[in-house]
């Protein structure tokens, strides 16, 4: 099988093939969980503040760029904070990441609106992790699914949603209002494994990943 895709909380995803492994936003003791490890990992901050400190020798990717670790391509996009105005300094990275030729958007704690330059880099995408929870702090679900929809993507796998065993700096919305308002179908699963590219749904799909 070509990757599968663990959620641990926040926006904290793991995604792992054979041979490489990515952890992205590790730094769940924030939101009151332990840090997810990142031995041997490629570790992805979608912001510096939920990166932890890599050990020597170790890539840690914490802002826009193009990389080509082990089975991944991955590119980072200048993204303003959702809490931030239009002057600010862009200080989050969206990320698209290539694997065995399905691509990935990890989109983080962003403003919904995007520009056409941000789209165009993110290109034609076959799942978004997406932040749905709302609060000021991250995209709402309104918005998350409309930047879904003009992604035009098939899988939405949702993050940092009402949960709790997670200590949110703000309280989040639950997942349900988002499944409500995005509609399409929803799978539930413990890890999300993607067998190949035609093993991704032709038709609108939430997954929802148990925080493992």
């Amino acid at each position: 099988e070509m990757f599968e895709i663990e959620y641990k909380g926040g926006n904290a995803v793991v995604i792992t093939t054979k041979k490489s492994k990515i952890v992205v936003d590790p730094k769940l003791s924030e939101l009151g969980l332990k840090d997810v490890p990142i031995k041997d990992a490629v570790e992805i901050a979608t912001d510096q503040r939920f990166a932890v400190p890599a050990e020597e020798g170790r890539l840690a990717i914490d802002g826009p760029g193009e990389y080509e670790v082990g089975d991944f391509s991955i590119r980072g996009i200048p993204a303003r904070r959702h809490t931030d105005t239009e002057n600010d300094v862009k200080k989050s990275t969206m990320y698209r990441i290539e694997v065995g030729g399905v691509r990935i958007a990890l989109l983080g704690n962003i403003h919904f609106k995007l520009d056409d330059d941000q789209l165009e880099q993110l290109g034609v995408v076959d799942i978004v992790i997406i932040p749905v929870g709302g609060g000021g702090y991250t995209l709402d679900v309104t918005n998350a699914a409309t930047l879904v929809r003009a992604m035009d993507c098939k899988v939405v796998i949702p993050v940092h949603y009402a949960d709790k065993g997670v200590k949110y700096e703000v309280p989040q919305e639950d997942l349900d209002v988002f499944i409500k308002e995005f509609g399409g179908t929803h799978e539930t699963t413990s890890k999300y494994k993607v067998k190949a590219p035609s093993s991704v749904p032709l038709a609108p799909t939430i997954i929802e990943i148990t925080r493992s």
